[in-house]
């Protein structure tokens, strides 16, 4: 126990003392027996008692901080969690905003700044980077005599390549030596992670020099550093493979040296990178079993086995989306592997609930892993995760009730998938249709077909592809990438959505943000979309390949949907191949015709639109379809829209003109009209400005 501060200054006793000494000898004796007794309770009080008698100072705030910041680092559950970032967080920031001229405050405001710091390197979110800034540049501007002040600035110049974010003009030379000072500020960081074993073991470690890296090519992409900083990044992801054995990480660092061979023929790095390749290994070749996949409706009497590598995999992760009719479950893992799953029975006898478990064999469960995620929706209770024998992860699903699954996985990297439908979802209205994927009947009439689907489209999904880390396919001009185009011509048709439709518009994402092919249409089944459509631009290995496409989920028809399917999957022709022989069964519940009949009117109207409006060589590829990732699952009408080929030069201009986006979404827009009308004529009557439009 300490003494609070006050306590020792004489004045505190024998000022007050004297002054009512001398008062008291002008007053009676009781009250100055009072007065000597309120006195002595007070000291006593604060004695022992300091905060009851001044209250918690900005010492004891920061020391209550500190621990809260200690104690989370120390746990691996919750660190992974954001409200425990922010809870430690807001105490380290009432510390200033309490006092802000006590001598701890910058202590407090600095520290707020190092945990959005710290937070960042988990999240990648930009908003956290961003609220880093902020406070260390407020650390600097308000206590500039305070030595958290110089803390800032080291830890500034880390996240900006500055102390402050004040941008000057600067000429050509300036802009060179910026970008080879962030090199040089890069391999600083690199050589600090080679020399500390201690360091290697964290992944935040690499991604730190990486993402340093990485910024020396992507803001100066013409700059002589930019492929050296290029290079550098597949090197990093490279070295963090052989530590990791993550595919992701080798995948990470094939793109980088392939792009860096691609966009710079005539850079000395060029041969490095082509050097680094020949070193990474290839991929084990798939070891298929002698059964073949079996899926059936018979779920709680068959047990299902697909057979994929025989390497030891870690299970890596769970996520979970739901809502009260829908839920979707996703296994991470870092490498193909053979699994099992199975449906077992309610067993009161025991108080089991209905379980459904999956066993991934030759694996082991990750260190970081969260095994128990709660639930607690309409459907299941939890997903958790066990090491069941010494090479066998046990992942269970504990299920309240539901309607029918279907468990598939995906590749590149792999993760496993568990899609459950409860009562009065979309799977149930469509339980009794066909298994075999139908295409569009012409003959049938669209008040028929609005009367058997009971369709009334209110709530719009738009997925932007890419975004992130994934960048998409590159512009023929330099700097140009697809997540950025989609992202812009997701916004502008959203809007339009809003005001020409009157339909809630919900954007899987609505900024440069990373979501799994597998998200995306979980978000679209939690919201309880009525259609998705995903926006995406096309590529080509020719440059002369132009035109605009849409597709729906089906097996593929071409060479060239496999191609299409395959980049936009990210993964190769042969996992196509391979998801076409589990296709069927996965499609049952989709809404293959009405996501074709969508396609046709959105294709039409796309090249007739943009034809209108006096743009030539508009090439009208027509509707395909291929199995996509990102549709499989959905359960509305969904289709992919290829806007224009981003490889070829004409095409690429006009993907970054927003008036191209503009007429692009009035043709998407257009096309989504036009079906609701067919399906239920009365549905629009109500918009303005429809009129002359479906031309």
């Amino acid at each position: 126990m300490y003494l609070p501060f006050d306590f020792y200054r004489p004045s505190f006793c024998t000022d007050t003392v004297s002054a009512y000494s001398i008062k008291g000898i002008q007053r009676k004796s009781s009250e100055a027996v009072f007065l000597i007794f309120f006195i002595v309770a007070s000291l006593l009080i604060s004695y022992f008692f300091p905060q009851a008698a001044f209250g918690t100072t900005s010492r004891q705030k920061y020391f209550n901080a500190e621990a809260c910041y200690n104690d989370l680092k120390q746990s691996k559950v919750r660190i992974k969690y954001r409200h425990n970032w922010l809870k430690c967080i807001s105490k380290f920031q009432n510390v200033y905003k309490s006092n802000p001229s006590d001598p701890w405050a910058p202590a407090g405001l600095y520290m707020s700044g190092k945990m959005y710091h710290e937070l960042y390197r988990y999240s990648r979110k930009t908003s956290d980077k961003k609220e880093a800034v902020d406070i260390f540049e407020r650390v600097i501007g308000r206590y500039p005599k305070s030595k958290y002040k110089e803390k800032s600035a080291n830890t500034l110049k880390n996240l900006t390549g500055s102390s402050t974010r004040k941008v000057s003009k600067k000429s050509s030379s300036s802009i060179k030596r910026t970008a080879k000072q962030r090199y040089q500020l890069a391999n600083k960081c690199f050589l600090r992670l080679k020399s500390s074993k201690t360091k290697q073991k964290y992944r935040d470690n690499w991604m730190k020099c990486i993402d340093q890296f990485r910024s020396v090519y992507k803001k100066t992409p013409s700059d002589p550093w930019a492929p050296a900083g290029l290079y550098m990044t597949g090197k990093m992801y490279h070295e963090l493979y052989n530590y990791s054995h993550s595919k992701s990480d080798k995948n990470q660092a094939i793109d980088h040296f392939e792009y860096l061979v691609k966009r710079y023929p005539g850079s000395t790095y060029r041969q490095k990178a082509s050097t680094d390749l020949k070193k990474l290994p290839k991929d084990p070749k798939p070891i298929r079993s002698a059964q073949k996949n079996k899926y059936t409706n018979n779920h709680s009497s068959s047990e299902n086995i697909t057979q994929h590598s025989s390497d030891i995999s870690l299970v890596t992760g769970i996520r979970v989306w739901s809502n009260p009719n829908y839920t979707r479950v996703a296994v991470d893992l870092n490498n193909e592997t053979t699994y099992t799953y199975r449906l077992l029975k309610k067993d009161s006898s025991i108080n089991k609930p209905q379980r459904l478990y999956v066993d991934f064999n030759n694996s082991k469960l990750g260190e970081n892993i969260n095994r128990v995620i709660p639930i607690d929706d309409d459907l299941l209770t939890d997903a958790r995760a066990g090491q069941f024998t010494a090479d066998k992860v046990r992942v269970v699903v504990d299920i309240k009730s539901f309607k029918d699954y279907k468990v598939f996985s995906l590749n590149d990297p792999y993760r496993l998938v568990i899609d459950l439908w409860g009562e009065g979802s979309e799977i149930e209205k469509t339980s009794k249709t066909s298994s075999k994927p139908q295409l569009p009947d012409k003959n049938i009439s669209a008040g028929n077909l609005a009367k058997q689907l009971a369709l009334g489209v209110q709530k719009i999904v738009i997925d932007a592809g890419h975004g992130g880390r994934d960048f998409g396919a590159p512009g023929y001009i330099k700097g140009v990438h697809e997540k950025d185009i989609t992202l812009a011509i997701a916004k502008k048709l959203a809007e339009k959505i809003k005001k020409e439709l009157s339909c809630e518009v919900v954007l899987t994402r609505d900024s440069d943000k990373y979501l799994t092919l597998e998200e995306r249409t979980a978000i679209a089944n939690t919201e309880n979309g009525d259609l998705f459509i995903s926006i995406h631009t096309n590529a080509s290995r020719s440059r002369n390949a132009y035109g605009i496409e849409t597709y729906f989920l089906n097996f593929a028809t071409d060479d060239d949907a496999v191609l299409v399917a395959a980049r936009e999957n990210a993964t190769s022709k042969k996992n196509i191949s391979d998801l076409e022989s589990i296709l069927s069964n996965l499609m049952k519940n989709s809404k293959i015709n009405e996501s074709s009949r969508l396609a046709g009117y959105i294709q039409k109207s796309m090249c007739s639109h943009l034809e209108s409006k006096g743009y030539s060589n508009i090439r009208n590829k027509g509707v395909k379809q291929a199995p996509f990732y990102v549709l499989i699952g959905a359960q509305m009408p969904a289709v992919l829209v290829e806007t224009s080929f981003i490889s070829n030069s004409r095409e690429c201009k006009r993907l970054t003109y927003p008036q191209y986006q503009e007429r692009l979404s009035e043709g998407i827009v257009n096309g989504i009209f036009k079906y609701i009308k067919e399906l239920n004529p009365t549905a629009l009557l109500d918009s303005k400005d429809r009129k002359g439009k479906e031309g």
